[in-house]
């Protein structure tokens, strides 16, 4: 089921005035219910993982606060070992088992392993994540849920179940628990998020799906061909991937949850650093707090925090799936990270942001390609030469058009320094500014229902 979708509204407009009607208690119960009729309406089958996640960790937790110190790590083995477990079956399995059949016959052996044919779970990697992180938390002080509801409320909550932010259950477990109603502020800022959300990925994204399908998936693109698809696939994937999480805090807010912000503005990063503080906010936290820090982190030497860094950026770009491509994005940032902590930037801050984009979209090149041979031929059609095409030249117009749209929104949150750019505004212009935002997601907006670029991940 998906956002941008008819079934969706249908969805929403019955889940949520039976809510409001509830009592408190009968609330998560409801919430649950309807997170599992979300989740299942890709494929019923997927239930088992997601309640069996939720499952696991939720015994696993209640068994920790009485359990020796041995015995708690144990416990977060059991944990960690089911959840990445599930997730290398599903998703690194025929990448594993490819490779080991590549390297058995260059060995010289004819055998060949079987291969499992398997579907990705829609969002196993997001709620995997966060299950898992529920029981560690528990090992290091968090009291344990009394209700298995509530952890599954917790792990399926059906507005950022599949794609994030990945919450802690420290920040969203109470107030799932508390059943608070929406404000008037939740109201319009519920409104607020929705709307942009849905214009970034059903006006922004999904245009500019096409510029990036004729860069990466045509045969001999040309070079300004490709340079214009590296450009527009950073923006597609920036404004797939944070409308969705725009939409899902919009959502959550006509709850009364209050879902972390995932993406602060991060094409103004000055730096590497930066840019993780902005870009994928929930998963750069949680590759800090559950692998940077454990590893060791910067408490080191040089050397060892070099390898810490590179660890978990190559870790976290295989997060995003099995494939070479992703591991190579991963060390690119794994890199940049490592350089930028030994050779600090000096350049003016707008030179420095101009770089870092730039490393970023070069980075993307590589997440976008099909495999690290891509590459080569895409730089390739680069260095011989931009050739002007007529269709390239209507397709640079419609990159500065949708691009700059999002710039200029995004620049002047930046300046006012707010997450939300209407929360302060006078009433007339934030429903003006909103009446245009479905104005244009109208009459620009691509096909609805085309899923989101993380559903894969």
């Amino acid at each position: 089921m998906l956002f941008n979708s008819f079934v969706f509204a249908l969805f929403l407009s019955i889940v949520w005035p039976v809510w409001r009607l509830l009592p408190a208690r009968g609330r998560p119960v409801w919430l649950v219910v309807a997170s599992l009729v979300f989740y299942g309406w890709w494929d019923w089958r997927f239930l088992f993982l997601l309640v069996g996640s939720a499952l696991v960790d939720f015994f696993c937790a209640r068994a920790i606060p009485s359990a020796s110190a041995q015995g708690r790590r144990r416990l977060v083995l059991v944990s960690v070992l089911v959840n990445l477990g599930v997730l290398a079956l599903f998703k690194y399995s025929g990448f594993l088992v490819g490779e080991l059949n590549g390297l058995m016959a260059l060995a010289g052996s004819e055998l060949v392993l079987p291969a499992l044919s398997v579907v990705l779970p829609v969002g196993l990697s997001f709620y995997t994540f966060q299950s898992m992180a529920y029981t560690i938390d528990v090992a290091r002080g968090a009291a344990p849920a009394r209700r298995f509801r509530d952890v599954l409320l917790y792990v399926g909550f059906f507005p950022q179940l599949v794609a994030g932010p990945i919450e802690r259950s420290a920040h969203l477990m109470p107030q799932l628990q508390q059943s608070r109603d929406p404000s008037a502020r939740d109201w319009r800022e519920a409104v607020e998020l929705f709307s942009w959300g849905l214009f970034k990925k059903a006006v922004v994204a999904d245009n500019l799906a096409v510029l990036v399908q004729r860069a990466f998936d045509e045969p001999d693109p040309g070079g300004l061909r490709v340079l214009i698809g590296a450009y527009a696939f950073t923006w597609q994937i920036y404004c797939d991937f944070s409308g969705y999480s725009d939409m899902a805090r919009g959502v959550a807010r006509l709850f009364g949850v209050d879902l972390m912000v995932n993406f602060r503005r991060p094409f103004f990063a000055a730096g590497p650093q930066e840019l993780w503080r902005r870009w994928h906010i929930s998963l750069s936290q949680w590759l800090r707090d559950y692998l940077y820090l454990p590893l060791g982190g910067s408490r080191g030497t040089a050397g060892r925090t070099a390898a810490n860094l590179l660890t978990t950026m190559i870790l976290g770009g295989f997060w995003h799936g099995a494939s070479w491509t992703f591991l190579i994005w991963g060390a690119i940032h794994g890199v940049a990270l490592v350089l930028s902590r030994s050779l600090p930037w000096t350049l003016p801050r707008p030179l420095a942001i101009l770089l870092t984009f730039h490393l970023t979209m070069l980075a993307f090149v590589v997440f976008r390609a099909h495999d690290p041979g891509q590459v080569l031929d895409l730089a390739g059609a680069v260095a011989s030469g931009l050739a002007i095409r007529t269709e390239d030249i209507a397709g640079l117009r419609l990159l500065l058009l949708l691009a700059g749209s999002v710039l200029a929104w995004d620049l002047l949150a930046e300046r006012l320094d707010r997450d939300l750019l209407l929360q302060q505004s006078h009433a007339l212009l934030r429903w003006a500014v909103i009446l245009g935002l479905w104005v244009g997601i109208a009459l620009l907006g691509g096909s609805f229902g085309q899923p989101f670029l993380y559903f894969q991940f």
